[in-house]
């Protein structure tokens, strides 16, 4: 079995060469995890372009849902961004906290962090930030964020809970999360679960979608809702890289079992030991 070291280092690794390469190659692959389809269109993500802030620059094609447009950010507001890429949702959360307000991002791939800065020279903005980080220890001051949002990042990592129990610490009471992240309803075939690519891709480490919304809950987070729900589809060209012909067949015989959610979650206005 990889350990929890080999995987992060292997996606460390694969997220760097990412960094640097188009757009267009990422989203013919399994969320940006290499050219392993033919076909030219992103399998995860949805379209960002018409949204305020949308940096063409700053897209790599890498995300799995909108968790911007659903995380009721207001001006003023400090958000923080896990996973932050070459900064496409700081920019666009940027335009929702306004001059006021602030945005930090985090990512442990140091290139990512690199192209981010980058990217915010450009744009001219001084109150958006972006940090090499690991986001299960992020480098950021408890009570923090009023905001906290990720696209397609938790999935990731191999220990979820250890995310989100950060979160809970660098969120300010009351402070709440819209996260958009891969799940599953059901086991994935052996071959594409111990596949190290399909780790980078964003499938092979995501979990069971009752015990993924069961660490939110364990951590202390109330009022956890899903804003959104859809069906990923794998395409054949992928499957084949990874599956024989009968196991494709009995793989697409069962119900979808990938999906991708963005779930929304509040911090409660009382840690375990205080008192409103």
């Amino acid at each position: 079995m990889t350990s929890e070291e080999q995987i992060k280092e292997m996606v460390k690794q694969k997220y760097s060469e990412i960094a640097l390469q188009e757009k267009e190659t990422n989203q013919s692959s399994c969320c940006g995890a290499g050219s392993c389809s033919t076909e030219v269109y992103n399998i995860m993500s949805d379209d960002y372009t018409t949204m305020e802030g949308y940096n063409p620059d700053a897209d790599l094609g890498l995300g799995c849902g909108l968790p911007t447009e659903f995380a009721a950010i207001k001006k003023g507001d400090t958000v923080i961004d896990l996973g932050s890429g070459a900064g496409n949702d700081c920019f666009i959360a940027r335009t929702q906290t306004g001059v006021t307000g602030k945005v930090i991002g985090i990512d442990f791939t140091p290139t990512m962090v690199e192209k981010a800065r980058a990217n915010a020279e450009k744009l001219n903005l001084n109150n958006v930030e972006f940090r090499v980080g690991d986001i299960e220890n992020m480098p950021v001051t408890s009570n923090t964020a009023d905001v906290v949002v990720s696209n397609c990042v938790l999935n990731l990592v191999p220990n979820k809970k250890a995310v989100f129990q950060d979160i809970f610490r660098v969120l300010k009471p009351e402070g709440h999360f819209s996260i958009s992240d891969i799940v599953l309803t059901g086991n994935l075939p052996e071959k594409i679960k111990s596949a190290a690519e399909m780790y980078a891709g964003c499938i092979a480490s995501a979990i069971d979608k009752d015990k993924y919304l069961g660490y939110i809950k364990e951590v202390g987070f109330q009022n956890i809702s899903l804003q959104t729900e859809k069906e990923i589809i794998v395409p054949d060209d992928i499957l084949k890289d990874y599956l024989n012909e009968a196991e494709i067949v009995a793989y697409k015989s069962n119900p979808t079992v990938i999906y991708s959610i963005t779930v929304y979650a509040e911090k409660p206005c009382c840690g375990p030991q205080s008192s409103c």
